[in-house]
């Protein structure tokens, strides 16, 4: 690199969180809009932002948000026979992608269209340092140095919560002894994006993490703001498009005049395609005076003002709901006959079948990523088809949205769901939306959380989960509870927040302005508290508590604790005595390292058929116990009995009778019962029986 290139490049650094936090820019990358390397303690990333112009009647925003992992930054190599290259990007990388998006994308100029793309790559990964927060800061960093108009930076923080301590960015083996994992992205003073799990929190102790971690953001804005200062990027300018005044005051008073009652009539505004309909008659009516787009544009705008206008001057809500006012609420529980749990969750026109099954712990998912290889027992996952907003395209691998609702129901049950040792079970749960006006999410975490006590899993707490709103104004807001499909589309926050009787489970933030105050969160946490109750009283009400027994149709599963050291004899050579178990009992068996067995079977019988092989083969046979056993093979020294299954001895010769023995193929056939006694057991582990004394 010559002087020259040298010059060129700025790194900043700061201790933070007892790890070093650096920011380089101008090293690689070069041809990208900007390019930040950014380093926390050994985990490496490099974020880079590129922009096009803006495409032809496009009326949304396009930004693209890739976080990219490879193997590679920590040293490893597919397990694969096949493809040893990366493939398409785990649940937990869309994830952490989502994270950065929903973190960046509120602070983009009102209107503005040009093609946004950022690429977050993992270069490296030292085990101990969450590759998410750092992905978040660089990209934070690049948007802040490129020509891009952007009103951040952000900066996001992950708190940890231990003995009653909370911690900066836990390192990963801490991540596990925490009772909360929370993200938040601060823009300055305000929260614009927060992604939480927890196990049962009050909202004060998250209240307080939240303000811990404002305070731990300060030195990376000032580290950021030196980083702008030295390199000094003119931004782009944007003025959004006006459309010709006339044209769109006739626009406007045609909207009003004909979809004015719609949208404001309880049974026809939740229904999400209402507007897609509207759109329509405004493109037939208008069309050739302006593009699509266009008149999307003017639709969105003249409905939104309508709608905030309402809320905010007459606390009138589309559907004539108060503004604390949760939809009627309707539960169904056990409606599939054949399935180990069902329940239908319905809040207002957003409806819910969740489905839970149970399998064997063999049947949990192999995770592998950067960390390895890894195994979860409990999955939701949830599944948006679009006849639930009344829309016709194409059904494909779930989409980006349906895995984040998934994962976050799935994080808000994570923590009452019991443990493998006290419930021995894989758990999957499966939401399918049957119809969608708002907050899809927490109706899948509701009626997920029927579904597992239909199934008799013996969770700690029900859980519940609401949806909040909000509508702004400069310093005045309306807080809504309970949004439907209108409210989160025009509103200014959807404000997700699950948990039970005891405190929360699960938080998700998205907003569409600046950002939050602190005092703003916590009157939204009390308003989704009474909600929650609300809902939870609701569902409690048509199930009280988990069942007592779980589905006949459901796997039987038996767990034995045998010695280690008799884990061989269980397995046998290549395989051999755990494979006939399985084949002849049809039952699954599991055994882990500390000889904790688990078997699985369709039904009572062949499980306990296992149970007692395995018994039998781990008994330690002992002198003087008496067996019914089988002849398995004559020699003429003597003849092997199989006393237990998968275990003979020898009766000698001498043993067989009490008279002298000539022949002894006169004496005992192959496959003659016979009730032999242990002599003893020989240094060599060679067990020797009579059948002279066994009676």
């Amino acid at each position: 690199m010559s002087k020259k290139e040298e010059k060129n490049i700025v790194k900043k650094e700061i201790t933070w969180g007892e790890r070093t936090l650096s920011f380089q820019y101008g090293s690689l990358a070069r041809q990208a809009d900007s390019a930040v390397l950014a380093r926390y303690g050994d985990t490496v990333v490099l974020a880079t932002v590129a922009s096009a112009p803006p495409r032809e009647d496009v009326d949304f925003f396009p930004l693209s948000v890739d976080y990219e992992e490879r193997l590679y930054a920590a040293g490893r190599i597919s397990t694969s026979r096949f493809i040893k290259r990366e493939g398409r990007p785990t649940d937990e990388a869309i994830l952490n992608g989502r994270l950065i998006d929903r973190s960046i994308r509120p602070l983009f100029p009102k209107g503005y269209l040009n093609e946004i793309q950022v690429i977050v790559t993992v270069l490296s990964y030292d085990q101990e340092n969450d590759p998410d927060i750092i992905s978040l800061l660089a990209t934070s960093a690049a948007l802040l140095i490129s020509p891009v108009p952007w009103d951040g930076p952000v900066v996001g923080v992950r708190i940890g919560l231990q003995n009653g301590d909370f911690e900066l960015n836990p390192r990963k083996n801490e991540e596990q002894y925490s009772n909360l994992n929370l993200t938040i992205t601060f823009n300055k003073d305000k929260v614009v994006m927060i992604e939480a799990g927890a196990n049962q929190v009050p909202e004060d102790i998250v209240l307080k993490a939240m303000e811990f971690a404002k305070q731990q953001t300060k030195p990376v804005f000032e580290l950021l703001e030196s980083l702008q200062k030295e390199i000094k990027v003119k931004k782009d300018e944007f003025t959004a498009k006006e459309v010709d005044p006339k044209l769109k005051k006739e626009i406007t008073n045609y909207i009003k005049e004909n979809f004015g009652k719609e949208l404001f009539d309880p049974d026809k505004v939740s229904k999400e395609h209402t507007t897609t309909e509207m759109k329509d008659d405004l493109h037939a009516k208008f069309e050739g005076k302006l593009t699509k787009g266009e008149m999307n544009k003017i639709f969105d705008e003249t409905v939104k003002s309508w709608v905030r206008e309402q809320i905010l001057e007459k606390e009138k809500r589309p559907d004539g709901r108060s503004l604390t006012q949760v939809r009627p609420i309707n539960v169904e529980v056990g409606l599939l006959p054949r399935t180990h749990g069902s329940a239908v969750f319905q809040r207002g026109d957003t409806q819910v079948l969740s489905v839970a099954t149970l399998g064997s712990v063999s049947l949990g998912q192999l995770l592998e990523g950067m960390e390895g290889e890894d195994t979860k027992r409990f999955m939701h996952h949830y599944s948006f088809p679009p006849f639930s907003t009344g829309e016709v395209r194409r059904v494909g691998a779930p989409s980006r949205r349906e895995i984040g609702h998934g994962a976050l129901a799935e994080k808000a049950l994570l923590s009452v769901v019991p443990s493998q040792e006290k419930f021995p079970y894989t758990i999957r749960v499966v939401s399918e939306v049957l119809s969608s006006s708002g907050s899809t999410s927490m109706g899948s975490t509701c009626g997920s959380t029927l579904a597992l006590m239909d199934a008799g899993v013996p969770i700690s707490d029900p859980i519940s989960g609401i949806a909040m709103g909000l509508v702004t104004d400069k310093d005045k807001y309306k807080i809504l509870t309970d949004i439907q499909a209108l409210e989160d589309f025009y509103g200014d926050m959807d404000f997700k927040v699950a948990g039970s009787d005891s405190g929360v489970t699960a938080i998700q933030l998205d907003v569409k302005i600046d950002g939050l105050t602190l005092d703003m969160v916590k009157e939204i946490f009390a308003r989704a508290k009474e909600g929650r109750k609300f809902i939870l009283d609701k569902m409690l009400k048509e199930m009280p508590k988990s069942r007592e027994e779980i589905s006949k149709y459901a796997p039987k599963v038996e767990v034995l604790k045998i010695p280690p050291k008799k884990i061989g004899e269980v397995i046998g050579t290549g395989g051999k005595t755990i494979n006939r178990i399985i084949d002849e009992t049809a039952a699954a068996i599991d055994i882990e390292d500390d000889g904790t067995v688990r078997i699985t079977g369709s039904t009572e019988e062949s499980v306990q058929k296992a149970v007692k092989w395995i018994e039998a083969l781990t008994h330690e046979v002992k002198p003087g116990e008496v067996y019914e056993g089988k002849v398995k093979r004559v020699m003429s020294f003597g003849a092997f009995v199989e006393i237990l299954p998968g275990k003979e001895g020898m009766v000698h010769i001498s043993q067989l009778a009490t008279h002298r023995v000539e022949d002894i193929n006169k004496e005992v056939q192959v496959g003659q019962a016979m009730k032999v006694k242990v002599i003893e057991i020989d240094s060599q582990g060679r067990i020797n029986l009579t059948r002279k004394f066994a009676e």
